[in-house]
């Protein structure tokens, strides 16, 4: 299904914001037996809505066929991981966690982040769509309920006396087809001063950074403060602090709480990037339909770069089996002729293939077999980790590259 009108002010979408082709599901990796059936793919693109200025893709494909059984595990991303226990650290402090509290992470995946107050002793609750994740969690001692968060799951944990003290959204707000439901979920399942608190990769460093490759069919929206305090605003919650965030190339931590409590002083990142958004132009639609014509050089760039390699008769390998990656790779029409195959830490990848390039996916230590002369990192955003943990590639003369947001050699 097409989304001609925005999914949250239902105004209609007339502006594109990025066209990047015919893809298959940035997640849907395949098994051996799958490459020989045709592979599904989709148009991949997004508008911007000129009511709202909410940036959001098509949607072709219901959540529960994503979501249901996910190849993505947060504890497989050391930095993400510590991130994440600094978060737990800072909100305990903050906002006064205890074990009298009660904190629910939406989206809480195999509970990389809830286990660091489930050791300090807060009481918490995961809410995690994938089964085969949400085990995961519960295997730590992390309580995860499998099931989609909305206005419905709200009023159940609600009425279990599971109100939370804070919720928390990390990399979700993104995810979710009807914002609507899942934020009145958010102000539905808060105390009365009770905090809300979710990061989203930022719009702006997108834009800045040229990340269209984080555009993919799982992501249903591309978000700028500008407009999720109108979304939040809908639904009773004020946004009362910001914080810009390293994270996925540049992200936003926005804490909000109920229109109507007085409990949370306003922070001075809030003005700040409310500032910086307006400066770029936010509110006014050449921004945004600029952006298509910044694209194109990326994908010129990478195929020079790996037919130059072929030529020479170096080998290239790619590193991480990233969604982004796979964007990348599929819209600039890249397979097993230029990349003979891609390392990823996380075994449930391992032995699979990515969708669409059909690159073969095997664990670090192929590398140090193959000796390849370049290793193409898909997830730049975790690009120095990257280098730190593999830099053996350097005994053999190999070096790293990243194309984002434009093609690179380090080192």
């Amino acid at each position: 299904m097409t989304a001609h009108n925005c999914r949250f002010c239902n105004a209609p979408l007339k502006h594109r914001f990025v066209d990047l082709g015919s893809t298959p599901l940035a997640n849907a990796y395949l098994t051996e037996e799958q490459l020989k059936l045709p592979e599904p793919s989709y148009p991949l693109r997004a508008f911007v809505c000129t009511e709202c200025w909410l940036v959001q893709a098509d949607a072709f494909v219901p959540p529960e066929d994503i979501f249901s059984h996910y190849a993505y595990f947060s504890s497989y991303s050391d930095g993400w991981v510590e991130h994440a226990r600094q978060f737990t650290i800072m909100a305990r402090k903050r906002f006064g966690l205890d074990a009298t509290s009660q904190v629910i992470e939406v989206a809480s995946n195999d509970g990389y982040l809830l286990k660091h107050f489930v050791e300090a002793g807060v009481p918490v609750l995961g809410i995690e769509p994938a089964e085969n994740v949400a085990e995961v969690a519960r295997q730590i001692g992390v309580p995860t309920e499998a099931r989609f968060f909305g206005k419905e799951t709200a009023a159940d944990l609600v009425s279990r006396g599971l109100a939370a003290d804070i919720v928390i959204g990390n990399n979700v707000l993104a995810h979710v087809p009807d914002i609507n439901d899942f934020v009145g979920g958010l102000s539905a399942v808060l105390k009365p001063d009770g905090v809300v608190s979710v990061e989203f990769p930022h719009l702006l460093r997108l834009m800045e950074n040229i990340q269209f490759d984080t555009v993919y069919h799982e992501h249903f929206y591309y978000l700028s403060l500008l407009a999720v305090e109108k979304v939040f605003a809908a639904h009773g919650l004020k946004v009362f602090d910001v914080e810009e965030l390293p994270t996925h190339g540049g992200s936003l931590r926005v804490l909000a709480c109920r229109a109507t409590s007085a409990a949370h002083a306003t922070g001075h990142g809030l003005a700040k990037v409310r500032t910086e958004e307006a400066a770029a132009g936010f509110d006014k639609v050449e921004t945004y339909e600029a952006f298509q014509s910044r694209v194109a050089p990326i994908k010129d760039g990478l195929l020079a770069f790996l037919e130059q390699a072929k030529r020479s008769g170096k080998k290239v390998a790619a590193y991480g089996a990233a969604a982004k990656g796979n964007t990348l790779l599929n819209f600039c029409g890249v397979g097993t002729d230029l990349i003979e195959y891609v390392v990823d830490r996380n075994p449930h990848k391992q032995g699979h293939f990515l969708p669409g390039s059909k690159l073969p996916i095997y664990a670090p230590e192929k590398m140090d077999e193959t000796q390849p002369d370049y290793v193409l990192i898909l997830p730049w955003n975790i690009k120095n980790e990257v280098v730190a943990a593999n830099s053996r590639i350097g005994s053999w003369g190999g070096r790293f590259a990243v194309a984002v947001p434009e093609l690179t050699v380090l080192g």
